[in-house]
């Protein structure tokens, strides 16, 4: 059974050109510093006509090996946080499966406690 991180931006209002290549630059840039080639990164799916409020959706498979589920998952919560960030006006729902992230202005996505280095060394011993 895999585990996915999943994220939405919706907004009655296209996105405009500027916010168009915002986005591109955001996920070039991602997936240019994603260090982690045999895992899934960040992945944007194309748009449906039958959504058109859903401006930017997408998802990721989080990795089985706990010493990478932290690195991928604080890697790809950073690159939906520029996205959320570069995207005014729009109502964002990102979550772990059935888990909400929670959102904070200053930090961004994040779970409570998942950038501290103690717990990503005691999950590189298992």
């Amino acid at each position: 059974m895999s585990v996915s991180l999943y994220y939405c931006a919706s907004r009655t209002t296209p996105l405009s050109d500027a916010e168009s290549a915002a986005v591109e630059r955001i996920v070039a840039a991602h997936r240019e510093s994603f260090p982690y080639e045999d895992q899934e990164s960040l992945y944007l799916y194309d748009s449906d006509d039958s959504r058109p409020d859903e401006i930017v959706t997408g998802s990721t498979k989080m990795p089985f090996d706990p010493g990478a589920l932290l690195p991928v998952l604080d890697h790809v919560l950073g690159s939906v946080t520029e996205l959320r960030r570069a995207l005014p006006g729009a109502e964002w729902r990102v979550h772990l499966d059935d888990l909400d992230v929670p959102w904070d202005e200053t930090e961004g996505y994040a779970f409570p406690g998942m950038r501290d280095p103690d717990l990503a060394a005691e999950l590189d011993k298992l």
